[in-house]
């Protein structure tokens, strides 16, 4: 399999609608793997449809995109994306839906009534932003508010008046719920249960007010392009209203109320859903697939259905150069959404073909991998031998890469690279597309995987999260053809796979597990001993020499470099890479170079005098010092007192390793400005975290200090450095 460096890409600023039910893609990553496997104009295949921004990307980088989807919901919102609505626009669709009537009120204040509070300091009624809910309770617990009047804002304690407002509106509420149950499945439809299940997650306020948004929708005479912008607006608010909101679970899959929720105030869902749109979409030219249409250069065709009936139609007779797609993870609470928000928007009729989302409330792995593999084998009958395909993944763990890797080996494709960076990155997969019905599968060699995995841990030269090590023995199985064996339905296949990597970590001494109890998926995966330095000094390394011959890099430059030598499974952490410029750096106008005092010139002058300075101090409190192999020793009638390893870098691991003296009188000596990514690189190492355990270190600018003290006694040198400890990290996430 050949070096797949990963591609860098930024984060989008703004997340976009229904963003935590959509792959979190970074912008440029597309269009960067575009640019190496297809040509301008080029026609390009998403068979998942589920990222609009990835459709998009592509799109905009000149390409002809074909997208399969049988979702209305993902279907709107890629048209949403693509039509470049602006913030005036969504503004003038939202005043003229909120100046309808519903009775004697304009629609706007009718909804802003139903989440009236009064103030706890002014007493005024206020909007509520929302209601706190705990599961069950026939009451919210707690309001947030900010009042106009008074400007007393935060979290408050319900009132008695708020108390009641909820009750009262569930008296009502059967009476609402089957209104917006009758635009999903009627009484006599057999889903109509499975619709009423879905519906528990919104409270009877939500109902009403979503009920009445999507009435109102209905009988408004305006345009169809206004009537377009209002829809978007309202699924919006169907996403913000629900009770799948809570902070331990901000990307939900199950359909399941969480202990704890927010109720979101409906109007303020549809205002805050105006940026949403305006800041997320751009004008690129689409339309429905039809096979006589021309469609251009840069622009998207879209084909409302199932990829099975797209390849049925169209064969091969349209040259696809490339398969691009965000690998689509099981998610219960979204297909089951999609259904309903499909029926409420649109109608029964546009709800019908996704309305299996309603029915099935169980999607194991097993599930997950045959469906992927029918969609790769249609995918695979449109293309020509060779065709390349980029497979993004986010929320990965290891079985869904299991199931992803089974399924396209099974469906003819060759696997060709995978890289991942940390487990709550994308992970990026290059496939090729193979010979299907003459490839011969084999039986797994778990020799052959433990060798693979052996060898990827001694390449990092440092633990491993799991999801690295077992992405390390399907690349070996996904190369050899062995992740599934003629005889072996899909099930038997994962669960022969799981099996496989597993008794290849737990029956060999070669590795160790950190990490708390048996799960072999928790912690981190070792070897005892490693041939390498550890990917982070490694790492610290390329980028300092990076910089010293490229002074004034940004930071994809950096990033970009950095990968080109870590690729695949190396692939360092964007957390690691700041933490190694946060050292040594100075960023200047969005590009770094090294701090005058790390030019090596400078620091080779310093370790000189840092390492004159601690043999002067040791001379001056009664030792003798003398250099030993890489230390520099004090001793006392012959036996040695104190070991000191000094470094400009943080490339303390090496002298850990190799020490050959009694931890409690061994000290590292380094730059302050190193404390940090020392200390960064302890809390993602747990190997070096237990390795360090009893080490002291000493700063350069304490060694000064302790040489310019006039009456230094040793009581006094142990006393300071003891109180020299390495400092925390700050401002990063640890990602390792």
């Amino acid at each position: 399999m050949e070096s797949f460096p990963y591609i860098p890409g930024t984060i989008p600023a703004n997340p976009g609608p229904l963003a935590r039910f959509l792959p979190s893609i970074e912008e440029g990553t597309v269009s960067a793997w575009l640019g190496k496997h297809a040509k301008l104009a080029d026609w390009v295949l998403d068979p998942f449809g589920i990222s609009p921004r990835l459709v998009l990307e592509a799109a905009r980088a000149g390409h002809r995109v074909l997208v399969t989807s049988n979702n209305p919901i993902t279907r709107f919102l890629l048209e949403m994306a693509a039509s470049a609505s602006g913030e005036a626009e969504l503004k003038a669709a939202l005043a003229e839906l909120g100046a309808s009537r519903k009775g004697d009120e304009r629609l706007e204040t009718h909804v802003q009534n139903l989440y009236l509070t009064p103030c706890e300091k002014c007493g005024r009624e206020v909007q509520a932003r929302s209601f706190l809910w705990r599961k069950g309770e026939d009451a919210p617990y707690a309001r947030v508010y900010e009042c106009p009047h008074c400007e007393d804002k935060g979290e408050r304690a319900v009132t008695q008046v708020d108390i009641e407002r909820a009750q009262a509106m569930a008296k009502s509420a059967s009476l609402h719920r089957a209104r917006v149950l009758e635009r999903v499945a009627p009484l006599d439809d057999p889903d109509r249960e499975y619709a009423e299940e879905a519906l528990q997650v919104y409270l009877p306020r939500a109902i009403y007010a979503l009920g009445t948004l999507v009435n109102r929708l209905d009988g408004l005479n305006t345009s169809e392009a206004r009537k377009r912008l209002m829809t978007a607006l309202v699924l919006a608010a169907c996403d913000a209203a629900n009770s799948l909101h809570s902070s331990d679970r901000p990307r939900p899959k199950q359909l399941m109320v969480s202990n704890q929720f927010r109720e979101h105030n409906v109007w303020m869902a549809l205002e805050d859903a105006i940026n949403l749109f305006s800041e997320t979409s751009s004008k690129v030219p689409f339309e429905a697939w039809t096979a006589s249409a021309k469609i251009p250069e840069g622009s998207i065709s879209i084909f409302d259905g199932r990829l099975k009936t797209f390849a049925e139609q169209i064969h091969k007779e349209i040259p696809i150069a490339a398969i691009i797609g965000a690998i689509p993870r099981p998610n219960q609470a979204f297909w089951t959404m999609s259904a309903l928000w499909s029926g409420w928007l649109w109608g029964r009729e546009a709800a019908e073909p996704f309305k299996v989302g309603l029915r099935r409330r169980r999607y194991d792995w097993a599930w997950s991998a045959t469906a992927l593999e029918s969609t790769f084998r249609h995918v695979s009958e449109l293309l020509v031998l060779g065709t390349p395909m980029l497979g993004l993944m986010t929320q990965t763990e290891p079985q869904f890469l299991t199931s992803a890797l089974t399924a396209a080996s099974v469906a003819g494709f060759d696997l060709s690279g995978l890289a991942i960076r940390t487990q709550h990155d994308p992970v990026q997969i290059s496939w090729m597309r193979g010979e299907h019905l003459k490839r011969e599968t084999r039986h797994a060699d778990p020799e052959a995987v433990r060798r693979a995995m052996g060898i990827h841990l001694n390449e990092r030269g440092e633990p491993a999260t799991y999801l690295h090590v077992h992405a390390a023995g399907l690349i070996e199985l996904a190369v050899d053809h062995s992740l599934k064996e003629t005889q072996d339905d899909l099930d038997q296949a994962l669960r022969r796979t799981q099996m496989t990597i597993t008794d290849a970590l737990t029956s060999d001494a070669l590795f160790h597990h950190y990490g708390p109890g048996e799960n072999v998926d928790a912690g981190f995966w070792g070897l005892h001993k490693y041939e390498k330095e550890s990917l982070a000094d490694q790492v610290e390394m390329q980028i300092v020499n990076f910089l010293q011959k490229n002074p004034d890099s940004i930071f994809l430059e950096i990033e970009q470099n950095s990968y080109s030598h870590f690729p695949g499974l190396l692939t360092p952490s964007k957390a690691l890479i700041y933490e190694v410029l946060n050292s040594y750096t100075v960023k200047e106008k969005g590009a770094y170079h090294l701090r005058e005092e790390d030019k090596p010139s400078i620091r080779r002058d310093e370790l000189s005098t840092i390492s004159r300075l601690i043999e002067m101090i040791g001379e001056r409190i009664g030792y003798r010092t003398h250099r030993e192999d890489k230390a520099l020793v004090w001793e006392e009638n012959g036996e040695v007192v104190r070991a000191f390893y000094i470094f400009a870098s943080a490339l303390v691991g090496r002298a850990i390793r190799d020490n050959q003296y009694p931890v409690e009188k061994s000290l590292l000596v380094f730059p302050g400005g190193r404390a940090s990514l020392v200390a960064y690189k302890q809390a993602r190492d747990p190997m070096l975290a237990k390795m360090m355990q009893g080490w002291r270190t000493v700063k350069f600018r304490l060694v000064r200090a302790l040489a310019e003290i006039p009456v230094l006694t040793r009581e006094t040198f142990e006393e300071q450095v003891s109180s020299d400890p390495v400092e925390k990290a700050e401002g990063q996430l640890m990602m390792f």
